[in-house]
């Protein structure tokens, strides 16, 4: 038996990604986006695999002064070009390139700007009349920035989601730092154009914005398009709209009413007289807890095809059959393609525990997906249909070498009236001796740990440390009821659950119970903060981007909405609900050394939090670190600590070091 080989923290800066698969509309090519790692700059580029000769090659490269790469690759219908989206420029474009080979070219997006603020009667500095006897200027097209983009399943229209562009006038005013901002009335908005690849024309419509998802009809006559309501109207309450619009006629689109304002990603009947979409649940669970549905387009009736559904269905856009669809779903700690006909439902299976991103071509004769296992890091599959004998493809290498892999224990407890799963990853070193336990806490809460290859367990693994992931309650993957078995018990009974989780993993295995660790971000960054103040068990506990105070995170974070749900209502109502639920009220009884890891410009989970978090301690005499990371956001910061690439070369090096020097000085290593 070889030499063991986990990954370095040098390792883990050269991890490389994988996503987007979109199978060619004759089946016999995939194109795929690949990321390239940290340690490379975290650019992305898009890669061509050959099917039957199972070769890849890359298929875009990106200028040096281009920081992003390529992105949102996509076939057209007749399978002799690809689309992508770009900033190579000034503007953020989209590319058409030709597969016979060439060059990309960008579209050129000119539109009449809708909204010049500029040019209204109280803007600063005053706009200038124009002279006695003379009209206003006509406004010119501007160049504009593409957001997204659909393409007609006939490919004679594409549709484009732009986003307001800044006119000379509003550069003039930001020139002249007349630039006071006017909460929630930016009058920019998100909108839909028509785009004629053929002839380059634009068309506007009359779609409301801001508009965030398009479904085109297989017929390409009509699509349907989600809006969202303006100026952070969603934190009110749900804002979603729904529009079918005709391509015949752009100017005068149908709202369906009866769409709930919570719809989500949707698809058309292969017929076109239904819509499949995702919406928030029926039943009592946190929102974004979705619900999959059918809209009848003749008299607007919905009916849920998921209710009392057993797991958790995904956010993806349906995937529609003949009277059927097929949604992703979480299925406790795996995830897999569930198809649904009627009140019916039937789970498909995969090799690997998890899958995601299912593409086909129209005539449904070629099937690609990523799949992983907890010992399988991502692969590219096809299949000519789903159910039938899978292959894997050739891509390039994710790793940088051949890590060892470890496969995950499903682990299953008791506590209270529920069932619990965890997941339990042992290093080689578990054979010999105990070892220490780092338990992690996955974020939401409405969230799960899924049985997939992760490249931060491999580097906690290699420590010589055992991980247990758990799922209590008010996770993912195990119905509404479960996940809604946290509501105004934040940081109480999933506690308690992971709590058992650990004595469980303890009496059973050969963990060190005198050297435990947790760490989490996010939620898991909340529930660390809770560890902090109710048991003095641990000897080191990490805490990445919490929520500490829920009042204070609900009136500065970036949306309120979903967090309302947890202590019923506003919480200047539910005062005593929002602090029985904040770790900052149990900050007396902490004592364990506490690291707190944060983005500076993160508006999930505001940089504030986690300053009253060190603050409190500091002050309570606990041993408390607290490291700031500039211009990192929320996920982008989780993402490359995780192992993920990023355009930040040293930040998630940094934040591992620095989780595994802490928890090793609490450790006495």
């Amino acid at each position: 038996m070889g030499e063991d080989h986990f990954p370095s923290n040098e390792d883990m800066r050269h991890v490389r990604s994988m996503a987007q698969p979109r199978v060619s509309p004759d089946g016999q090519q995939v194109l795929i986006q690949i990321a390239d790692a940290t340690a490379d700059g975290g650019k992305s580029h898009l890669w061509l695999v050959d099917v039957k000769a199972n070769t890849f090659r890359q298929l875009t490269f990106s200028p040096s002064t281009d920081k992003r790469g390529e992105s949102s690759g996509q076939w057209m219908p007749d399978g002799n070009s690809i689309l992508f989206i770009a900033h190579r420029g000034e503007h953020t474009q989209l590319f058409q390139l030709p597969m016979i080979g060439g060059e990309a070219h960008p579209f050129e997006v000119k539109i009449v700007p809708p909204v010049d603020e500029s040019t209204a009667s109280d803007a600063i500095p005053p706009a200038k009349k124009p002279a006695a006897g003379t009209d206003a200027a006509k406004p010119e097209p501007v160049e504009c920035d593409v957001q997204r983009y659909f393409i007609a399943p006939d490919g004679k229209h594409i549709a484009i989601l732009v986003r307001d562009p800044q006119t000379p006038g509003e550069k003039k005013q930001d020139d002249a730092k007349a630039d006071a901002v006017w909460v929630n009335h930016d009058p920019h908005g998100s909108r839909l154009y028509l785009l004629d690849p053929a002839g380059g024309k634009i068309t506007p419509t009359a779609v409301p914005p801001d508009v965030r998802g398009i479904s085109w009809a297989q017929q390409s006559d009509r699509l349907l398009a989600i809006a969202e309501g303006m100026n952070d109207a969603g934190d009110l309450s749900p804002a979603g709209t729904a529009w079918v619009l005709s391509v015949a006629d752009p100017a005068h689109p149908t709202q369906i009413k009866s769409a709930p304002a919570t719809i989500g990603a949707a698809a058309w009947s292969t017929d076109g007289s239904h819509i499949f979409f995702i919406a928030q649940s029926q039943a009592d669970a946190p929102p974004a807890y979705a619900d999959l549905c059918e809209l009848t387009l003749a008299d607007g009736s919905i009916h849920d095809l998921s209710a009392g559904f057993d797991g958790s269905v995904g956010h993806d856009e349906p995937l529609s059959e003949e009277g059927k669809v097929l949604e992703s779903a979480e299925l406790g700690t795996k995830t897999t393609l569930v198809r649904f006909d009627g009140d019916r439902h039937e789970a498909l299976h995969f090799d690997t525990a998890t899958v995601s991103q299912f593409n086909t071509n129209v005539k449904r004769t070629a099937w690609v997906w990523l799949g992983s296992s907890s010992n399988q890091p991502p692969a590219l599959f096809y299949a000519d249909k789903l159910g039938g004998t899978a292959r894997t493809l050739s891509t390039p290498k994710l790793l940088p070498a051949d890590w060892t892999q470890v496969s995950s224990q499903l682990i299953t407890w008791k506590n209270d009236a529920f069932t619990v799963e965890g997941l339990l990853y042992l290093p080689p070193q578990a054979v010999q001796h105990k070892v220490p336990l780092v338990v992690d806490v996955h974020g939401g809460p409405t969230g799960a740990f899924q049985d997939n290859w992760n490249a931060l367990i491999e580097f906690l693994l290699g420590q010589g440390w055992a991980v247990l992931r758990t799922n209590p309650r008010g996770s993912t993957g195990y119905g509404a009821a479960f996940a809604a078995a946290n509501k105004d018990d934040l940081g109480g009974g999933d506690y308690r659950d992971i709590m058992a989780g650990v004595d469980t993993v303890l009496a059973k295995y050969p963990l060190d119970s005198s050297k435990l660790a947790l760490m989490g971000y996010s939620y898991g960054g909340e529930m660390a903060g809770f560890v902090e103040g109710k048991t003095d068990r641990f000897k080191a506990i990490i805490s990445g981007a919490p929520v500490i105070d829920q009042e204070s995170e609900y009136g500065t974070e970036s949306g309120s909405y979903y967090d309302r749900w947890f202590y019923n209502g506003y919480p200047w109502e539910h005062a005593e609900s929002a602090w029985r639920q904040s770790p900052l009220a149990n900050a007396a009884h902490a004592k364990t050394p506490f690291l707190l890891l944060q983005g500076e410009n993160d508006k999930t989970d505001p940089l504030g939090q986690s300053q009253e978090m060190y603050r409190a301690l500091r002050q309570m005499g606990v041993q408390v670190e607290m490291v700031q990371y500039p211009r990192e956001d929320h996920g982008p910061l989780a993402g490359g600590i995780f192992g993920s690439p990023s355009p930040e070369p040293w930040h998630g090096f940094d934040g591992r070091q620095r989780i595994v020097t802490f928890i090793k000085r609490a450790f006495g290593e």
